[in-house]
């Protein structure tokens, strides 16, 4: 629990531009909300690219912006209504709140809410910060046996969950997951968690292909300059899915990631698009056609996804502490926001400003 009433927060003015701001403390708005004391943050792809481009997508820096929205804390106060977490709770907290009342959301699909407002996704602000105020039914009460750093990393797990959600994993099969970064490795856990027996991960850098196969990989590959279809082929060889991947996820982003994945995958087969990369891509329609591929999005996550990525580490079927390269103090944010950048490590957590 925070230990000072200190609303130090990481702020980004402009790209490259950020700064440390004593902000005043949040206050419950609403009988429903509580407040958190955060005690560790991790840095996510997004966040580095606000940092740099100050933008993603139609999301456009405006105004001065707190960082920040994987994170766990502890619960310091609660509204009037509040039922499920108490004062002194551990939680991982999700860090968007839909409107509760459009279409998607009564649909069950919350995470496509027109009005969602997502912590670090401009104008609103993120968890870098001392304090954060939440809804309470989404915070997730962390068992005793998790750890806090552990809880921040729940996020991203949920991310994975939902991706793995999407590609409709089943008992027995083979999974290419294209990408190892936090994400991508995680895909490639909850796949083996879903029961799948043979786990691909795919990617140039032999230090996270060698980090893939020690944490939950059975198989990984390295593609060459060479065209799209060759690379799928000597893949399948290699791992022995000749007849393709019951399920390719494309964890990455990169365009000849994403041309490969359909010739990897098998006739009537599915196919996740979960990581984000140029707007506009070409990839071979002809072979997404004649296989019959179900292809599929994959946005954030919904609902039961940060429910089940907390099962998923308190029964120990997901060890998100491998992940964990290093544990900064919150005054060296910035540098830990160019560490990740270079490509060091894995995850940074960041401690809370009052985590001491």
């Amino acid at each position: 629990m925070a230990k000072t009433d200190s609303n130090l927060s990481f702020i980004l003015n402009k790209p490259h531009d950020v700064t440390f701001e004593e902000r005043p403390k949040p206050k419950i708005e609403s009988p429903h909300d509580v407040l958190i004391a955060i005690n560790y943050t991790g840095i996510c792809g997004s966040d580095v690219h606000y940092w740099e481009a100050g933008r993603i997508g139609s999301f456009i820096l405006k105004d001065p912006m707190v960082l920040g929205h994987e994170s766990a804390g502890t619960i310091v106060e609660v509204g009037s209504a509040v039922k499920s977490v108490k004062v002194g709770d551990r939680i991982a907290l999700e860090p968007g709140t839909p409107c509760r009342r459009c279409t998607p959301c009564l649909a069950g699909h919350y995470n496509l809410c027109p009005d969602m407002r997502f912590a670090a996704s401009p104008p609103i602000d993120g968890t870098l910060a001392g304090y954060y105020t939440s809804a309470e039914d989404f915070c997730y009460k962390l068992p005793d046996h998790v750890s806090l750093q552990e809880g921040a990393l729940i996020e991203p797990l949920a991310v994975a969950v939902h991706i793995t959600k999407q590609a409709e994993i089943k008992p027995g099969q083979g999974v290419v997951v294209m990408g190892a970064g936090p994400v991508g490795l995680l895909c490639c856990a909850v796949a083996k968690a879903f029961g799948a027996t043979t786990v691909v991960s795919v990617d140039i850098q032999p230090s996270r292909l060698e980090f893939a196969a020690s944490y939950a990989a059975t198989h990984t590959f390295t593609p060459e300059r060479v065209p799209a279809e060759e690379n799928a082929a000597r893949l399948l060889k290699e791992v022995g899915l000749e007849g393709g991947a019951d399920a390719v996820i494309d964890a990455s982003g990169a365009e000849p990631s994403i041309q490969t994945s359909i010739y990897v995958v098998r006739r009537g087969g599915v196919y996740v698009q979960g990581g984000m990369g140029k707007p506009d891509i070409t990839f071979p329609i002809m072979e997404l056609c004649m296989k019959e591929v179900t292809a599929k999005g994959s946005f954030r996550y919904g609902s039961g996804d940060y429910k089940l990525a907390v099962e998923l580490v308190a029964a120990g079927k997901v060890d998100v502490k491998k992940l964990i390269s290093e544990t900064v103090r919150f005054e060296e944010a910035e540098q830990a926001f160019k560490d990740v950048k270079a490509g060091k490590g894995i995850k940074m957590l960041i401690a809370g400003p009052n985590e001491k």
